[in-house]
């Protein structure tokens, strides 16, 4: 039975790694994949998948409309053997639902990765849906600098200072967030250091 997983972690914990090299092991075995990530996120090249450690593979860029169900479908005469999406978080609620409806009624595994919660300790959309329905969910660990399990994505701006308020979300990298653990990232945001 094909199942929905959803591989959560900070940020810097390796998730687009861990992805594309999923994506590889069906590929590497003759299986077709397909493959999604947020069109929002114009870090790298639009319509790629880029990890930091310099892997990338192209993928079909999804917005808030983007029906991935129908997209699987007209992919190819048969379905694939996997659906991989990075950027995870920003789905919606409904686009969670098409990747289960894939799983569940058409027998694709689904691997979903992304943020479980914003600079806010918020849950996103995609990420609280997927944590509600997925079959399996998976953590990624990241380091916090303390060595700590770092679980909250502390946002910084232009001088590293730490940011409590804006927009949800704010596309970035090192330059923007920080991986912390609870304790750091609630010193931080109180004006502690964050070491």
């Amino acid at each position: 039975m094909a199942k929905l997983y959803f591989y959560y972690a900070s940020m810097n914990a390796g998730k687009s790694t861990n992805l594309l090299q999923a994506d590889f092991n069906y590929r590497e075995r003759g299986m077709r994949t397909v493959l999604f990530t947020a069109a929002i996120d114009d870090r790298f090249a639009a319509g790629t998948i880029t990890s930091r450690i310099g892997l990338h593979e192209n993928a079909i860029a999804f917005e808030r409309d983007t029906d991935l169900l129908s997209i699987v479908h007209r992919q190819g005469k048969a379905l694939p053997a996997c659906v991989l999406v990075d950027e995870a978080q920003f789905l919606t609620a409904t686009q969670v639902d098409q990747l289960a409806t894939l799983a569940d009624t058409h027998g694709v595994p689904v691997l979903a990765y992304g943020l479980r919660t914003d600079f806010q300790g918020q849950l996103f959309e995609g990420s609280a849906r997927l944590l509600a329905i997925a079959d399996s969910l998976v953590e990624i660990k990241s380091v916090c600098v303390c060595g700590r399990k770092a679980t909250m994505n502390l946002r910084v701006d232009t001088s590293g200072v730490p940011v409590a308020q804006g927009r949800q979300t704010e596309i970035g990298g090192n330059d923007r967030y920080v991986a912390l653990c609870r304790k750091h990232f609630t010193a931080a945001l109180a004006g502690g250091a964050t070491g």
